[in-house]
């Protein structure tokens, strides 16, 4: 495609325009402060050498022209003259029309409710091991769908740290580096008993919470017990389809969570139920109703509200026609991403014996090795199609 630079505004910025399609504009100072030269940005690990007080308030464009498939711009009054590839500045364009990146769910993100169930990933724990490419497709439906399942995994405890190990790191917290999920006398947590569970996300009382949790089934002979899985982002959805008013205010206003159940631990955060970015994209789920503290920070004449937006958030958690259940054999074990997917329980008899383990781990590590793999699975296919250009060329 060809493209043509203007400079505009008087060399605060420029426009790219793409023959036959869309302008993109760009200020000057925001493409000195990413400019891919090593006097900015490090060629080994992406940081920035420079702070924005190391560029001139003043910076504009005096000179840009298009070379090859490069932008080459000169900033004044540096005179320093970039090389911009314009794929690169494609990716990164932020000229778009008002509104058009209000999105309501994060990029690439897909919600879900009963119909799922047939859709849900399901890897085998040998493959995972030994093959980046199924890794790469198990990590990518957590990133899609916020849950992903394992079989065959070894029936021995301690073995989901293992699973994890294949994306990031586990952390530790008040319950170690894993936790036991089966019933005890005098429990510190409802999780460890035999009752039901409604569907909520882990430890929302901890500031930063958890964002990924990996639930380990070990031995499971009690009749119930099944897991169940509701998605949190299809829940936030249906309640803004049906209500935007009780939808904002369950945004606006922050809730309050509390955990005191073991000694010498007191975890408190004060976050909102449903968690949003400035421009409107659903970031975070909180919900726990056993975790839930008094609520205080709802003004008198919305608290009323609040609660009926509750209730209803509650109300569309506990349909069925939300949540995909399933009963985990030894061996099996699923990972949920504890910022979007609800986890429920059902209640189980006091006879046979129901032992899972749990961690928990960060996203940050997942969508690290995935965005690697993905990186590798590019590199490796642009190097197939240039071995198959220069056969043809010897044809």
């Amino acid at each position: 495609m060809t493209y043509a630079a203007e400079i505009i505004h008087a060399g605060t910025a420029i426009a790219l325009r793409a023959q036959g399609g869309q302008t993109a504009r760009f200020h000057a100072i925001w493409l000195r402060d990413n400019a891919p030269e090593p006097e900015t940005i490090d060629p080994a690990n992406g940081q920035r050498l420079v702070t924005l007080g190391d560029i001139p308030k003043e910076t504009i464009i005096g000179q840009a022209e298009i070379s090859g498939d490069q932008l080459v711009v000169t900033f004044q009054p540096e005179d320093k003259t970039v090389s911009f590839p314009i794929s690169w500045l494609n990716r990164h364009r932020y000229d778009l029309v008002q509104g058009q990146r209000r999105d309501f769910l994060p990029e690439g993100a897909k919600t879900w409710d009963q119909g799922f169930a047939g859709d849900l990933v399901v890897s085998d724990y040998t493959a995972l091991c030994n093959d980046r490419a199924a890794l790469g497709d198990w990590l990518a439906a957590v990133r899609r769908f916020g849950i992903a399942k394992v079989t065959g995994c070894p029936v021995r405890s301690g073995a989901l740290m293992e699973l994890v190990d294949l994306f990031g790191f586990v952390r530790e917290t008040n319950y170690g580096k894993w936790f036991e999920v089966r019933t005890e006398v005098n429990p510190s947590n409802l999780a460890f008993t035999g009752l039901g569970l409604q569907g909520h996300t882990d430890n929302p009382y901890r500031d930063p919470v958890p964002t990924l949790q990996v639930l380990y089934c070990l031995e499971n002979t009690v009749e119930g017990g099944d897991s169940v899985v509701i998605d949190g982002f299809r829940v936030a959805e249906r309640l803004k389809e049906e209500s935007p008013e009780f939808f904002h205010v369950l945004t606006r206003y922050p809730a309050r969570f509390k955990y005191a159940g073991s000694t010498k631990v007191c975890l408190q955060a004060r976050r909102p139920m449903i968690e949003g970015t400035p421009d409107g994209t659903l970031q975070a789920i909180r919900f726990n109703n056993r975790s839930c503290a008094p609520l205080v920070d709802i003004p008198f004449e919305e608290m009323g509200l609040y609660y009926e937006a509750y209730r209803r958030f509650s109300e569309l958690v506990d349909d069925p026609a939300m949540a995909v259940s399933f009963k985990l054999e030894p061996g099996e074990c699923f990972i949920v991403d504890n910022t979007r997917v609800l986890h429920a329980r059902n209640s189980y008899s006091s006879t046979g014996s129901r032992w899972f383990q749990g961690c928990y781990a960060d996203k940050d590590g997942l969508l690290s090795t995935l965005t690697v793999i993905e990186a590798e699975q590019a590199a490796g296919e642009a190097g197939e199609g240039m071995k198959l250009a220069a056969a043809g060329g010897r044809s």
